[in-house]
């Protein structure tokens, strides 16, 4: 392999791994913040918050196999949780916003998921967080896969 392909290839994975640790950086973040609001502000997630739970908490064990070794398939165990929890929180971001019918609420025992405990700036909610930080992951995910494949 010539000295400049050699370079190249090695600042493509340098790309790629940066990329996937943003994206655990991301996920932990969020992780923290859904746990925060649980532990220490005593906000009970409704269904839809579970749900994006269960597809968020697991990239903050997934994504670091992927980094230690190098390892650029592990986008294909996070990306279908990464889109899995999207569609969970613009499901609930639209549910909050009134888009979606109240008769298609999956909360029916518990807390409320058209209820808006926390709103920053006037329109950030938590379903907002989740769907910005999951759109986050997403892309960085696929930059990786295609950064990681030159």
């Amino acid at each position: 392999m010539h000295t400049s392909e050699t370079s190249a290839a090695l600042r493509s994975d340098a790309t790629a791994w940066n990329l996937l640790f943003t994206a655990w950086l991301v996920a932990s973040v969020s992780t923290l913040g859904a746990l925060f609001f649980g532990e220490v502000m005593q906000i009970p997630p409704c269904v839809l918050c579970w749900y994006q739970r269960i597809c968020m908490f697991p990239l903050v064990l997934i994504l670091p196999a992927g980094l230690f070794p190098p390892d650029r398939k592990v986008v294909r165990y996070a990306l279908p949780l990464t889109v899995a929890g999207w569609l969970f929180a613009v499901y609930h971001v639209l549910l909050v916003a009134g888009v979606i019918p109240e008769g298609m609420v999956p909360c029916t025992e518990g807390v409320p998921c058209s209820e808006q405990v926390i709103k920053w700036f006037g329109f950030v909610t938590i379903p907002l967080l989740a769907v910005i930080a999951f759109s986050i992951i997403i892309l960085l995910l696929v930059l990786a896969h295609i950064r990681g494949s030159k």
